[in-house]
């Protein structure tokens, strides 16, 4: 396995839009064109968009979140990963783990110390899996989904 991360571009777009995730997990995620649409419609800088491939091979799609005012008051600024769409056929083959790594890796970059992601409750939902990334859950909920993090330091 080696992935890498690409930046969505007219070249790769019609490659992003076909990362299919299991149909069980479709209530916990958007598919990747909400994500796309988000990214055009919030500042530049906010939204980091990428699509995972492995050998030319587009295996997944994240989309990380930077210095963005958390309680839309201006007292608080958090990163994290926004979105995260493995495809169905590529799971459990390490590549959530590369996405995680990776966006902390670029929150790092920046001089970020902490790592966020939300979460879908429930038993078809990604807890155990970033639970064993070492992302402790905060108390805080939003959007009626859990709130976890990861330190970075």
């Amino acid at each position: 396995m080696t992935p890498r991360l690409e930046e969505v571009t007219p070249r790769n777009f019609e490659a992003a839009l076909g990362i299919e995730i299991r149909p069980d997990q479709r209530h916990a995620v958007e598919p990747v064109v909400h994500s796309l649409a988000e990214a055009f419609v919030h500042p530049a800088g906010v939204a980091w968009p990428r699509l995972i491939v492995d050998d030319d091979r587009p295996v997944g799609f994240l989309m990380a979140f930077l210095d963005i005012d958390w309680l839309g008051d201006g007292t608080v600024r958090r990163s994290g990963l926004w979105r995260l769409n493995i495809a169905a056929e590529a799971q459990g083959r390490g590549y959530g783990r590369f996405a995680v790594d990776s966006v902390a890796a670029e929150i790092r970059r920046r001089g970020g110390t902490r790592l966020y992601v939300t979460w879908h409750p429930g038993p078809t939902g990604p807890e155990g899996f970033y639970g064993a990334l070492g992302f402790r859950t905060t108390g805080e909920t939003s959007g009626g989904q859990t709130v976890g993090v990861l330190d970075l330091a």
